[in-house]
């Protein structure tokens, strides 16, 4: 029983660290110290953030105290911009995209709360923004930079409706930039540039995404906040390796894109596909707050007297929806743009149990229910694996009399105990391990739809009946509070909700009809289980309790009914051979 008791613990520990990860979060850094502040900021070229330019890098000013985002956004003269997704505006000066607000997302369930505000300038509380233009290859060529004023006689941003810039740097070089945004989330900047000089003049086009302020994240180790990238692969970043590495810097042959990526939003820039450069991650202190900068500068470009250079940046900056992010991959051939969303290690599961819930989604119009038929099929599709597991388990419980005798007739000899019943499963042809097989099958769709309620954006604020306002969210009720008839605030530990209960009794109920272990010691650990599950799962989603209810039903009447046919099977025989 050694074999078996072995496996016990195995599954138990293993369960326990899945879903226990959550109560280990890796703590936060310590804040640097005055020194290390110091450090960084004298090894860090003036307004790049330790990034490092040819000519003269267009730097930023020193950040003061910040102003209310409204005062900040009234300070400069702008362009709106307005779209069904999208509202908010474009800086005049230095032509930075840096006030953005989700208008179809909201801050809480509940649709009257704030809607989401992605970029905010930089006097703001939380500066957040974007910016592009060109760097010179030497010399004393002025180019437009974050003070630049451009000029324009448009007023708004639209779909289908681009906006014009213009700048004349006085000394025979003429930049336009012209502004897109299609229906959902991404701009196209074409900029060009004409020169009418005598001599030709060397350009590197240059993106960055500035964020001042370490933002607050979910910090589960199954989902990535922060920089992220792809040059020659996939780059992904925590704030805190950046804060620890100040810069790193990364080469793309062509293609790919690169900028900061929070659990559901993104705002990224993305060079022209045919186009090499370098990225850069850099980190800095600006009057002791940390400011993170993500940025790419293409090779150098000779521009001719007389001719037009032009070069093409798309910047997305919104919500990392599957559908969408898939599209615009297919669409623009952006390299491995689906990579934003952060699947994980086994995107081959997590992504088409993502697609099955979305389909199941389009047909009943509730993630809740669509959740509980996905668990129906794979239910179903396991049903020959479960049926040999509970075939083996119904005899196990007809076992049971004769594994109590020989524990009996063994007392503390635990060898002999061992051996004679090895004997007996080995007679009876049972395998004592075969009823973990549906515990084991469970895992991998378990983290599957834990990954997709998690991460995908989808998910998000989806209700299902009554209380369940968020299936992405833990059940809001609580036993500890008599369901809100107790007006106090117990520890988060003690947060136990109604579906968490029923998963609890579901699993109680499994464990009662199944063989109980001859041992003790794993007969106590196995009924433990459930007050152990119930208690993890309370501050899990509510959409992955459900699907561990219904799981715990299906099983229960699975098992019922493959024990009764296996009942009759039994007579049957016994009565043909008597």
């Amino acid at each position: 029983m050694s074999e078996q008791r072995n496996m016990i613990l195995a599954i138990v520990i293993s369960m326990v660290i899945l879903l226990g990860w959550q109560f280990f979060l890796a703590p936060e850094p310590a804040p640097p110290s005055e020194q290390q502040q110091a450090q960084q900021q004298a090894g860090a070229p003036a307004g790049q953030g330790g990034v490092q330019v040819p000519g003269t890098a267009p730097g930023l000013p020193t950040l003061s105290l910040p102003k209310d985002r409204t005062a900040a956004l009234n300070e400069s003269q702008r362009i709106q911009i307005r779209t069904k997704r999208l509202t908010g505006s474009i800086r005049l000066q230095g032509a930075r995209i840096d006030d953005l607000t989700l208008t179809d997302y909201y801050q809480t369930a509940d649709k009257s709360s704030p809607p989401v505000e992605l970029l905010s300038p930089i006097d703001a509380p939380a500066p957040y923004f974007a910016e592009t233009g060109w760097l010179a290859g030497g010399g004393e060529i002025k180019v437009p930079g974050p003070e630049t004023e451009w000029q324009t006689t448009d007023t708004e941003l639209s779909v289908g409706s681009p906006v014009t810039l213009t700048w004349d740097n006085g000394e025979g070089l003429r930049f336009t930039r012209q502004i897109q945004l299609d229906a959902n989330y991404m701009f196209t900047l074409t900029h060009s540039v004409e020169n009418t000089r005598e001599d030709a003049v060397t350009l590197y086009h240059y993106g960055r995404i500035i964020r001042r302020g370490t933002p607050e994240i979910s910090d589960f180790f199954i989902i990535h906040e922060g920089p992220l990238g792809v040059f020659e692969e996939k780059k992904e970043l925590d704030y805190s390796d950046l804060r620890e590495d100040g810069v790193i810097k990364e080469r793309s042959p062509g293609g790919g894109w690169l900028g900061v990526s929070d659990k559901y939003w993104m705002a990224v820039l993305i060079p022209s596909q045919d186009t090499s450069f370098e990225g850069t991650f850099a980190h800095r202190f600006d009057t002791g707050i940390d400011r993170y900068q993500v940025d790419f500068l293409t090779d150098g470009r000779p521009l001719a007297a007389g001719a037009t250079e032009t070069q093409v940046t798309r910047m997305f900056a919104g919500a990392k929806e599957v559908h969408l992010i898939s599209a615009y991959e297919e669409q623009l051939n952006i390299r491995l743009f689906d990579k934003a969303i952060d699947w994980g290690w086994f995107e081959f599961l997590t992504r088409p149990f993502f697609h099955a819930i979305d389909f199941f989604y389009s047909l009943l119009g509730n993630f809740g229910l669509s959740i509980i038929t996905v668990t129906i099929i794979v239910k179903f599709i396991f049903l020959p694996l479960a049926w040999k597991s509970y075939v083996s388990m119904a005899k196990m419980r007809s076992l049971q009399p004769e594994l109590v005798k020989i524990r009996e007739r063994a007392g503390d000899d635990r060898m002999r105990m061992q051996q004679d019943m090895m004997a007996l499963y080995k007679k009876h042809k049972v395998n004592p391990v075969s009823g973990c097989l549906p515990i084991l099958l469970q895992i991998p769709v378990f983290f599957a739809l834990y990954k997709v309620l998690f991460v995908t954006i989808e998910m998000r604020h989806q209700p299902f009946y009554g209380w369940i306002t968020d299936l992405s969210a833990q059940d809001p009720t609580n036993l500890f509070t008599l369901f809100g008839l107790v007006d106090w605030g117990p520890p988060e530990l003690m947060h136990l909700g109604i579906w968490p209960l029923l998963m609890g009794i579901s699993m109680y109920a499994q464990q009662k009809i199944n063989p109980q272990p001859p041992d003790p010691m794993q007969a106590r650990i196995m009924m433990m289980l459930p007050i152990v599950f119930t208690f993890l799962l309370a501050r899990f989603p509510a959409g992955l309790v459900i699907y561990w209810t219904v799981n715990n039903v299906l099983s229960i009447a699975q098992q019922w009914t493959i024990m009764r046919i296996t009942k009759k099977r039994e007579a049957a025989a016994a009565g043909g051979g008597a």
